[in-house]
């Protein structure tokens, strides 16, 4: 072999060695959230992270980045979006600002009683007409995730809607929720989660409501006085992934990391009741917030006060959409 000869075999055999290299290298996710890991939502990023390597051997690595690590609140999306990261799991009010305001039906205060109710519209027809709605926004939808139902929290009693004037209360960014603290008689204040603590603490904001499991960890519980055990609303999430990236992962990758997500999911579900209540007994026992428990009567008054915001709604969330979750869930605005 001459000299030419040997040198085009080593060329080749480096490429081929570079190619064999980078064919090794693992497919990494980012997986981004703003909520600490031990709450449902956190454990289910690493429940997943743990599921999807260990089927797939190593061909791919999910890096999970819990309390807006790598971007801030609000800012995700768009990274998602560009590609930044591969996967989050916002509240499905975020969709909103992406101009998909159909997502905006879990925020309506009082439409779902129970888990069982909410399960019947996430894991049937309704959740997935939702999530094709993503489509055109270069996200897919794999899976929706409980945190669970919110309490009210401020440092005043709240047990009628009189009790809300001249409350400043905390929302994510919704017109559900803005209309939901209005019909109540407060003024809603939009603040990322990793702002409220500090809020509460200095009394930027009065309260806000949230579910048991973030509260707890966010330590919320230590800077306001009182928690009204309302179940008024539901904190649900949506594990969503760039469509580009999806699209391009190998067809036997795709499907083992949707069967991960699956498990993950379920895990993630049947753990965040268990997590509430577990959460709801530590704010007890530490004895820095007062429980206030509403009676039949109360609990009407509230639903009476914030029926309208189902009405108001119907323009943008859309009619058909509310009509639909009503039928599937038993809710009778009538009854009220």
């Amino acid at each position: 072999m001459n000299l030419k000869a040997k040198f085009l075999f080593a060329v080749l055999a480096g490429t081929l060695a570079l190619g064999n290299a980078l064919a090794q290298q693992p497919i990494i996710i980012k997986f981004s959230h703003v909520v600490a890991e031990d709450t449902p939502k956190g454990k289910g990023a690493l429940k997943f992270k743990e599921l999807a390597e260990s089927r797939t051997k190593g061909r791919v690595k999910v890096e999970v980045y819990p309390n807006s690590q790598l971007f801030k609140d609000g800012e995700e999306m768009q990274m998602l979006q560009l590609g930044n990261v591969q996967m989050l799991a916002p509240s499905v009010s975020k969709f909103g600002p992406l101009g998909v305001r159909a997502f905006e039906v879990f925020d309506l205060p009082y439409i779902f009683d129970n888990a069982k109710d909410l399960h019947n519209v996430t894991q049937g027809k309704i959740g997935k007409q939702l999530f094709d709605k993503l489509d055109s926004k270069g996200i897919i939808g794999l899976a929706y995730w409980d945190n669970g139902f919110k309490q009210m929290s401020s440092n005043k009693p709240l047990r009628t809607p009189a009790d809300f004037r001249g409350q400043k209360l905390r929302i994510q960014s919704s017109k559900v929720l803005d209309g939901q603290m209005r019909a109540l008689g407060a003024t809603p204040q939009i603040m990322a989660f990793s702002e409220v603590y500090q809020a509460m603490q200095t009394g930027v904001v009065d309260g806000g409501d949230n579910t048991p499991s973030n509260i707890y960890t966010q330590k919320m519980h230590e800077v306001q006085k009182y928690m009204t055990i309302s179940d008024h609303g539901v904190v649900e999430y949506a594990v969503i992934v760039n469509k580009g990236f999806w699209d391009g992962l190998p067809a036997d990758i795709r499907a083992t990391l949707d069967g991960a997500m699956k498990e993950a999911t379920n895990f993630t579900n049947e753990i965040a009741q268990k997590q509430n209540d577990e959460a709801m007994e530590k704010m007890k026992a530490s004895g820095k917030i007062q429980f206030i428990t509403l009676t039949a009567d109360e609990k009407k008054a509230w639903k009476k006060a914030v029926l309208k915001v189902h009405r108001d709604s119907e323009a943008t969330i859309g009619k058909e959409l509310i009509q639909q979750i009503y039928k599937e869930t038993g809710f009778d605005p009538e009854a009220l």
